[in-house]
């Protein structure tokens, strides 16, 4: 646009001077052929003619004076309002890009204030010059820690400052402390200007407190896994090499085999456990939700545990609530997660313990509360028996049969069905579990 402008102005000025030069130049050839006529016709002598050249010349040196006045004039007047037309357009310019800048500013120190990762940068010198509030809260700064030494004498990291600047791709730029009860991150980087000469350290802080601990149950899990499979294949293995290296009586051998196929099918039984479990975690079990009506399901269960809940003489008795609704979830599913509370309760509860059964409806979940008077579980292990292989007692688990999956599975399954599990015990007196299942409606 200005541009445009520019060159228009110019035209003008080229237009004006030859329109002004055409001008003199036609008064000159008007003033020589008027002359010329009154020579021709004898009106003026010699000396007129050369006194008209003279008076011919001072008016034209006159008129050029004026002229180049006035072209000077004008030409001030164009320069004036072109260059106020130019400082005009560049103030307005300028205020744009301070304005972008200040934006750009604005936007970057929201983006810091709220990132979950922490952020420090430094000088030279090791001043801070830039900290956002997750790296204070992560590395616990106080307003004294205001250099690189500070910051970082207080933790178990090998880091050097100048080794970052200067040795950067000879020196680790990651490294990992604890802070607390929390597991963190840094990377350490050189900040470096236009001229790729650095200026300075940038810090980065994550908190991997969840991955460490993922990864600690990961490991855990691999050597629980691999436990649960080496005692029943040590079994299954000294049992048939022994009846492999001799003849035994019949009952012997019997023994021995029963012992072989117990174990068989305990190993198994986990193994199908993981199976599910792995399908669940990649979303790849199907589940049929169905209406059902929840107290005959319960009874059904208990049914099927009579035989166990007869073995060690225990009471158990069942009560439905009046008028509960059908849920709608995966039949299966359910009766599955019924059966192994039910399992736990009879096998955890001394010879002739007590166990009520209650089906119910509260608001727009039907509810099951199974109340025992067995064992218990301590207060400090309620908050990880859901947790794959954990065992309260892991010797009395593991020689009843159990595998250490079935809570984790029955969450995993009320999950899916959008219910909930919630487990109260106090040891020596018993345990309450209630689960809770949405209703159709």
């Amino acid at each position: 646009m200005v541009k445009n402008i520019q060159i228009k102005i110019m035209i003008i000025l080229i237009i004006t001077g030859a329109i002004i030069i055409s001008g003199l130049g036609i008064f000159y050839s008007i003033y020589l052929n008027t002359l010329n006529a009154q020579i021709t016709q004898g009106i003026v002598n010699e000396q007129t003619v050369n006194q008209a050249f003279i008076d011919g010349q001072e008016k034209i040196k006159a008129l050029s004076i004026y002229t180049i006045i006035a072209f000077i004039f004008i030409t001030l007047i164009a320069s004036y309002f072109l260059s106020r037309l130019l400082i005009s357009s560049f103030t307005k310019q300028m205020n744009k890009i301070k304005k972008l800048d200040k934006g750009e500013d604005i936007n970057i120190k929201a983006v810091l204030l709220h990132m979950t990762d922490g952020i420090i940068a430094f000088n030279r010198e090791g001043k801070i010059l830039l900290i956002n509030p997750a790296a204070t809260r992560l590395l616990r700064i106080i307003p004294e820690d205001d250099t690189f030494e500070k910051v970082f004498s207080k933790f178990d990291v090998d880091v050097n400052m100048e080794k970052i600047i200067y040795l950067e791709n000879w020196t680790s730029s990651e490294q990992e402390i604890r802070v607390g009860d929390n597991f963190i991150k840094l990377f350490f980087a050189p900040i470096k200007d236009e001229k790729n000469i650095p200026t300075g350290v940038i810090v980065v802080i994550q908190d991997i407190t969840e991955h460490v601990k993922l990864d600690n149950m990961r490991k855990e899990f691999v050597a629980d896994v691999s436990h649960e499979l080496k005692t029943p294949i040590t079994s299954i293995m000294g049992y048939a090499d022994t009846l492999l290296e001799c003849e035994y009586e019949k009952d012997i051998q019997e023994k021995f085999l029963t012992v072989i196929a117990t174990e068989a099918r305990r190993m198994a039984k986990l193994v199908n456990d993981l199976l599910t479990l792995s399908r669940f975690d990649n979303n790849e079990n199907k589940t049929q939700k169905v209406e059902f009506d929840l107290g005959d399901l319960v009874k059904k269960c208990q049914e099927k545990v009579q035989l166990e809940i007869n073995k060690k003489k225990h009471s158990v008795e069942c009560f439905v609530t009046a008028n509960v609704p059908l849920v709608y979830a995966d039949k299966d599913g359910i009766e599955r997660v019924v059966l192994n509370i039910l399992t736990n309760s009879i096998k955890y509860t001394k010879e002739g313990g007590i166990i009520k059964i209650y089906v119910g409806f509260v608001y727009n979940d039907a509810y099951i509360k199974i109340i025992d008077n067995g064992l218990g579980i301590p207060e400090e292990d309620l908050n990880r028996i859901f947790e794959r292989f954990y065992r309260v007692d892991k010797a009395r688990t593991r020689e009843m049969g159990g595998t250490g999956l079935g809570l984790s599975i029955a969450k995993e399954i009320l999950d899916k069905n959008g219910g909930s599990i919630n487990i109260k015990s106090e040891v020596g007196k018993g345990t309450e579990v209630v689960i809770k299942i949405p209703t159709k409606n």
